[in-house]
């Protein structure tokens, strides 16, 4: 008796959670109004550089991608003068839960939930408005760490774990995987082969009708690369070469022409 009445309430629990997530990201990507979204800095190592950089951090270093989303969203008409504002946030102490390598569908389910908890945990008693997506960005000090972790955006609670470095020579790079797992966020998918990480063609070509094909002149942004030729793609050195391309202004539910 007491096993299906523990059964039925945690049935509850995730119906309640599934039903608040699918009404969470159906007004988000409404477009009435702007989309706040929240950046709250972590430090994730103990590196005198990260700590100097974190202390100077400014609302300003993000100012690009409100610039490049006004942008994007002309070229769509989507009636909507500044479709994201971002604002900064107080640092956050405690790093988020990390995914388990390779882990399975009730795992990554587990560390979903836990997310949640600790999103919600993290950002509850913040001044300001509450944003409507929150995306965590993780600083590394650029000497300790070649390559970065890979970034996360959910859609299921409008939420994101990135990784960044910490110097301003990388703010540029660093907007591009912010605004990338924003789109996340919003329901939209990689365009690039997991496997080679080219971009795929058409999808994940800023302009697949060129003729020659290669090189791209830009990157589209959920591919992440801007293809140089059939076997060779280059990063990006900021959002302004990049484009939002046509299927993922679908994903997010802006019209295309």
């Amino acid at each position: 008796m007491w096993r299906i009445l523990r059964i039925a309430v945690l049935l509850l629990v995730l119906v309640a959670v599934a039903s608040q997530a699918w009404l969470e990201r159906a007004g988000a990507r409404d477009w009435t109004e702007p989309l706040w979204v929240g950046i709250f800095p972590i430090a994730a190592d103990d590196d005198p550089v990260t700590e100097a950089y974190l202390g100077g951090l400014q609302r300003a270093s993000f100012e690009a991608i409100e610039r490049y989303f006004d942008a994007e969203a002309r070229e769509y008409a989507l009636g909507l003068e500044r479709p994201v504002h971002v604002e900064l946030y107080p640092r956050v102490a405690q790093r988020p839960p990390a995914l388990p390598a390779q882990a399975g569908a009730l795992r990554t389910a587990a560390w979903s939930l836990a997310m949640r908890w600790y999103a919600w945990r993290t950002s509850a008693g913040t001044d300001g408005a509450p944003a409507n997506i929150r995306l965590f960005v993780e600083y590394h000090a650029a000497e300790r760490l070649a390559v970065l972790p890979h970034s996360l955006g959910l859609s299921k609670g409008l939420m994101g774990v990135v990784h960044a470095y910490a110097d301003r020579g990388h703010e540029g790079g660093n907007n591009i995987v912010i605004a990338h797992e924003l789109l996340h966020t919003l329901g939209a998918t990689d365009k690039y082969d997991l496997a080679t990480l080219l971009p795929l063609y058409p999808e994940g070509f800023a302009e697949p009708a060129r003729e020659p094909r290669f090189p791209q002149p830009l990157a589209e942004i959920m591919a992440g690369r801007r293809a140089i030729s059939a076997r060779e793609a280059e990063m990006p050195a900021a959002l302004a070469e990049t484009v939002i391309g046509p299927v993922t202004a679908r994903e997010i539910a802006w019209s295309v022409p």
